[in-house]
């Protein structure tokens, strides 16, 4: 069965003027318009499509690649907004349509979002929502500390930044974490902190413990590499100066040269730290 929203393995069925017939067990006359047809292909071959509604509300495929598919968070941005809702650019011909009462606030035109897409069970149309606790809930979560997770910022609130973890659940990275430039709509990697009594999930964006070790100790090898053997910070330089040359915390610092010390790789001084 086709599964809209999503990408599907659809045999080409026949050729037409107005393009590919697709299909599989269940449905024989999925139209893969003539624009979209790949430059080499045979009747017989299987072809992956991306499948929703087109204009008038029929499935249609293509080989365009969207921004955001089914039951998946996104970043998107609102190209207009009319009286049905807003309209999202999720990188295909038809928008993708937030209604009003899935607004978490206003949308306006020319802004962008975190929503979420999904499949409305009474229209039976491919939608989305920017009211995100719907979709993102902490229950049954599978993670333990310090396992590595795919991030989607979703939030700037006064304690820090609230993320989408593996596009699964909510978690937090607190401010007085962050040590590199970070904004909504960003995708990156990070690691569980801890997992509290309440479900809630806190984040950090270094590996933690010995796994933050190594990465940190090869990059503070490397700059000292590349500036000739010397850098002007030691254990005693100010954190702004550290995060300043490293994007690291003075904590995280500290550790890095002190292992890289007892591998007898620097020495430090008073005036900075020295490669062996």
């Amino acid at each position: 069965m086709i599964e809209l929203g999503n990408y599907n393995t659809l045999k080409i069925l026949r050729e037409t003027a107005v393009g590919l017939f697709l299909g599989d067990d269940d449905v024989d006359d999925l139209l893969l318009p003539l624009k979209y047809i790949p430059e080499e292909f045979n009747i017989g071959d299987d072809i992956s499509v991306f499948c929703y509604l087109d204009h008038e509300e029929r499935p249609i495929a293509t080989t365009l690649k969207p921004l955001i598919k089914r039951n998946n968070f996104g970043w998107l941005r609102v190209a207009e907004v009319n009286e049905f809702g807003a309209f999202l650019d999720w990188g295909l011909e038809k928008h993708l349509l937030v209604p009003f009462r899935e607004q978490q606030i206003k949308m306006n035109e020319g802004e962008s979002y975190v929503v979420f897409c999904y499949l409305d069970e009474k229209t039976f149309r491919l939608v989305a929502s920017s009211r995100l606790n719907k979709f993102a809930k902490n229950e049954d979560i599978s993670l333990s500390p310090k396992d590595e997770v795919d991030l989607l910022v979703s939030r700037q609130s006064e304690l820090g930044w609230d993320v989408i973890i593996d596009n699964k659940y909510q978690g937090l990275v607190f401010k007085s974490e962050v040590f590199q430039p970070i904004k909504v709509g960003a995708t990156l990697k990070g690691y569980v902190k801890k997992i509290r009594e309440d479900n809630k999930v806190d984040i950090v964006l270094k590996p933690i413990g010995h796994l933050a070790l190594e990465p940190a100790a090869k990059q503070i090898y490397e700059k000292l590499e590349l500036a000739g053997g010397y850098i002007s910070l030691h254990d005693k330089s100010a954190p702004e100066e550290i995060q300043q040359m490293f994007q690291m915390s003075k904590k995280a610092f500290k550790k890095a040269i002190g292992a890289l010390y007892r591998d007898r790789k620097i020495e430090i001084k008073d005036d900075g730290i020295y490669r062996v």
